[in-house]
């Protein structure tokens, strides 16, 4: 299944997305929030929002390896969990929409939490999303 994300504007610039699915685990997770910056110039390593290349319709989110004849190879953080460019090859540069700058956890509801858990959520929920925190797959590579 791949990662998807719901997108609303805000800016022509920037905009938010929603993490739906798996295959970005450890750096995303399903219900994680994105602060997108559209147009944006693409580095090997980031993490990028684009259209998928077999359906223009669904925007899905991968980490950009590096350029290719014909465009971006991009993967999935984690490897087991949705296709990425060793499925359906180099995506177009056009299909690259923007790269992402920031996630933000939503802290989970349901019931009372103790201080310590809403410490914890509070110092973890957002963060920039950079190449530094890219997987153990794209440096192997």
């Amino acid at each position: 299944m791949p990662e998807t994300a719901r997108e609303r504007e805000f800016d022509a610039q920037f905009g938010l997305a929603e993490v739906e699915g798996p295959s970005m685990v450890p750096t995303l997770y399903h219900g994680d929030r994105l602060l997108v910056r559209y147009g944006a110039r693409v580095k090997p390593g980031q993490v990028v929002v684009l259209r998928h290349p077999l359906q223009q319709n669904l925007l899905i989110v991968k980490r950009a390896v590096g350029r290719r004849d014909g465009g971006w190879w991009v993967l999935a953080d984690n490897p087991t969990a949705g296709a990425d460019s060793t499925v359906y090859g180099t995506v177009p540069e056009e299909f690259v929409l923007g790269r992402v700058l920031a996630r933000y956890r939503p802290r989970r509801s349901g019931g009372q939490r103790p201080r310590a858990g809403v410490l914890s959520w509070l110092l973890t929920a957002a963060r920039p999303v950079s190449a530094r925190s890219a997987s153990r797959r794209l440096r192997a590579r």
